[in-house]
């Protein structure tokens, strides 16, 4: 028992120093980036604002959510709070700004998160399909992929498909050099990340998990997870070279170690220094890495950043 404690104390005590770290960087060095001060006149149609005749996919750095749909994880106030990353439905968090999606499904097509179960894949593409009804240039990055512990989804692949078939865009290398207006009326990247079913190869409507990667650091340090995301992040080549998606993403994980397990509290230990994340990507030279930002929760800060330094790109100033 008294070990418990002691690790629980020292547990604390890091979080604490960690949190630290990050507010003395930010009070030091502040948070402005190229772009920083862009608000775009509307988030849910922020793609077409910048121009789809000028804004190349390589060019765009994506704000995206974690776990995205999670809003209804659960049993409320029960189980919610342990697994719950978003608060917003999936139409919301598109209309607010969101490009990338993260859905996780298990083998009845419902999305889950480890043990827990939410929705049917079905509300995801119903609210993905409102809200391409109601815009005309935005492009999306979707992707789907098996839940550990769990089986794929039978025929998931021809379902998807069958559902979203006249918006997806087809894997192709090229891709990443054209605009989205090249791309259009095509509409959705969708990768398709099955445990044991084949996966999809070039040229199908459906994109192979090599296409969207990230090194997923599993830590409740908020600091610990930043530094590491910046080294990660500067191992990568450069957008302008680079034939996948890298992923980055602005979240702590809930310990089972720690006292506090929820999501909220412990994801909010990094939350607020997204746009620090940027300006450090400036600072240390791999801003030119920086591509699909995702976060827990996301906010209209976030989504700013993001198209802040879209915009900054467009414009030839980062």
């Amino acid at each position: 028992m008294g070990s418990t404690v002691s690790t629980q104390v020292q547990k604390r005590k890091a979080v604490s120093t960690e949190r630290k770290v990050l507010c003395d960087l930010k009070e030091s060095c502040g948070c402005d980036f190229h772009g920083c001060d862009y608000c775009p006149p509307d988030r849910k149609a922020w793609m077409a604002g910048l121009g789809p005749e000028k804004l190349h996919v390589n060019q765009i750095v994506w704000p995206g959510t974690h776990d995205s749909a999670t809003n209804k994880i659960g049993i409320p106030f029960v189980s919610r709070p342990f697994a719950q990353c978003q608060s917003l439905s999936i139409y919301r968090q598109l209309v607010l700004g969101t490009r990338v999606l993260d859905i996780r499904v298990q083998e009845d097509r419902k999305v889950c998160h480890g043990i827990l179960v939410a929705y049917s894949i079905d509300v995801v593409i119903r609210d993905i399909k409102k809200f391409l009804s109601e815009t005309e240039k935005e492009i999306m990055i979707l992707e789907i992929r098996t839940e550990f512990g769990h089986q794929d989804p039978p025929d998931f692949d021809k379902y998807l498909v069958d559902q979203l078939g006249e918006f997806l865009i087809h894997q192709d290398d090229h891709v990443f050099g054209k605009t989205i207006q090249e791309l259009l009326p095509r509409r959705i990247i969708c990768v398709w990340k099955p445990r044991k079913s084949p996966h999809p190869k070039s040229g199908d409507p459906l994109w192979s998990a090599g296409y969207l990667k990230d090194n997923w650091i599993d830590t409740d340090l908020p600091s610990t997870k930043f530094d590491g995301n910046i080294k990660h992040l500067s191992d990568q080549p450069p957008v302008s070279s680079r034939k996948y998606f890298y992923r980055v993403e602005n979240t702590v994980t809930p310990k089972a170690d720690n006292p506090i397990v929820c999501v909220k509290p412990v994801t909010g230990r990094i939350h607020e220094y997204a746009r620090l994340f940027i300006s450090q990507c400036f600072a240390k030279g791999c801003a030119d890495r920086l591509q699909v930002l995702s976060t827990d929760f996301i906010d209209e800060a976030f989504v700013d950043a993001c198209v802040g330094v879209t915009h900054a790109r467009i414009e030839g100033k980062a």
